[in-house]
């Protein structure tokens, strides 16, 4: 057994790194190791850690710093770009001095180039680092202090580590060289993210929106919207064909391209989550056919795993480089076969869907990127299938999956 400190500088809930820590607690905790969590979530009862206790350390100023803007309980968020340097080395002493405090410790874990390799190196034990590419792409890419910064305490690292070839190569092109970088894959949890029945997943998809916190007006962006279970049942009332997104609503992640791509097709489409693109969304959504797109605001864990079931297919259309197809691998695990935009870490989750779909379907795993017109035909094309070829693309999807991208062997390959 290790004694393992997790450190995250955000929060638990949503998608990305967010949830890649999580999982990672739980399934170290799983495994019979002792973690503690370091992190910024106020309300770490919510989620499964399998058992591992949270601390969350103080912010000087009550600073965050992130790579994209996002509205954060109890903090002041601002761009990581835009911190003085000392503001910068307060953070990191602030967190590296709660490290300390729970040390000693086999593992030192951290995530994102920056701030993980700063946070980890300023506590004097030896720390790892998880590269998650929003760092990269968002804060440092273009600014050579920051680059510096981090090719400086990624020198440090035991192991530095990318989930896809593509962040390899995007950290080289970033930093410059870095030595002892090893590449694992995010994971998935196959448990939980698994096929079900049309009935008990809507049933259970609707439960989870009636327990809902209330959300009057839809004020707080990062609630699901006010009456979803209600809007859910109607809208999903019949077997329609059904595409999902899921996601931030950022201009970066394309979800333009799919509301267009949806014009002319005979199928409704679901679209989760929450940024600050959501409104200009809305309104190019309200010139298709009324009844054709649902917006939920963002939906957990617990609401996907009773809405993926439901969909036909799930439609990744991001425009700028993505780490790994988290996403995509979440929605194949659930029986929700992914459509994914093909570049960077989402064209190597296509290669692992094509491997398993064989020369018959593999054109189905990905689009050619910011083009609405073969994301059209995708869709035509997966919603034309018969019935049977239909489940045995789905089956393939999650047979992908389970083959290459479990939480178990994940946790496992992070600590050899």
């Amino acid at each position: 057994m290790s004694r393992i400190l997790l450190w995250h500088g955000y929060l638990l809930g949503g998608t990305g790194s967010n949830v890649y820590s999580r999982a990672l607690a739980r399934e170290w905790r799983l495994a019979g190791h002792d973690v503690t969590v370091v992190c910024q979530e106020h309300h770490p009862e919510l989620y499964d850690l399998g058992g591992a206790p949270v601390v969350r350390p103080e912010l000087p100023g009550g600073l965050l710093p992130v790579f994209v803007l996002d509205r954060y309980e109890g903090v002041e968020a601002r761009l990581l770009q835009d911190f003085t340097r000392a503001e910068r080395d307060d953070y990191v002493e602030a967190n590296a001095a709660a490290l300390r405090e729970l040390l000693p410790a086999d593992v030192v874990f951290t995530n994102h180039v920056l701030l993980g390799g700063p946070v980890g190196a300023a506590t004097g034990a030896p720390y790892r680092v998880k590269a998650h590419g929003s760092e990269l792409e968002y804060s440092m890419r273009g600014r050579p202090e920051l680059c510096a910064w981090g090719r400086e305490t990624l020198a440090g690292a035991d192991a530095v580590f990318v989930g896809s070839e593509h962040i390899r190569n995007v950290l080289e092109d970033v930093v410059g060289h870095v030595d002892r970088v090893v590449e694992v894959p995010p994971g998935v949890d196959i448990h939980e993210w698994r096929p079900r029945p049309r009935a008990e997943a809507l049933e259970l998809l609707l439960a989870e929106a009636r327990a809902d916190p209330p959300n009057p007006g839809n004020a707080n962006e990062r609630l699901p919207d006010e009456n979803n279970a209600a809007r859910l049942a109607a809208f999903l009332a019949d077997e329609r064909p059904t595409v999902v997104y899921f996601g931030k609503l950022i201009r970066n992640k394309g979800v333009h391209l799919l509301i267009e791509a949806m014009r002319g097709l005979d199928a409704r489409c679901v679209i989760v989550g929450f940024g600050d693109y959501r409104a200009e969304l809305e309104a190019q959504a309200a010139s298709l056919p009324a009844g054709q797109v649902l917006f939920t605001g963002p939906f957990e864990h617990r609401h996907l795993v009773g809405l993926l079931p439901l969909a036909d297919v799930s439609v990744v259309p991001s425009i700028f480089p993505e780490a790994f197809g988290m996403v995509a691998a979440e929605a194949a695990a659930a029986g929700c076969p992914p459509l994914v935009a093909r570049h960077s870490g989402l064209a190597e989750v296509a290669a692992g869907l094509e491997e398993e779909y064989g020369t018959r379907f593999a054109s189905l795993a990905s689009f050619a990127t910011d083009d609405v017109a073969d994301l059209r035909a995708k869709l035509e094309a997966i919603l034309a299938l018969p019935a049977a070829d239909r489940a045995l693309l789905k089956e393939s999807a999650r047979r992908a999956v389970v083959a290459r991208w479990s939480w178990a062997s994940v946790a496992e390959r992070l600590l050899a």
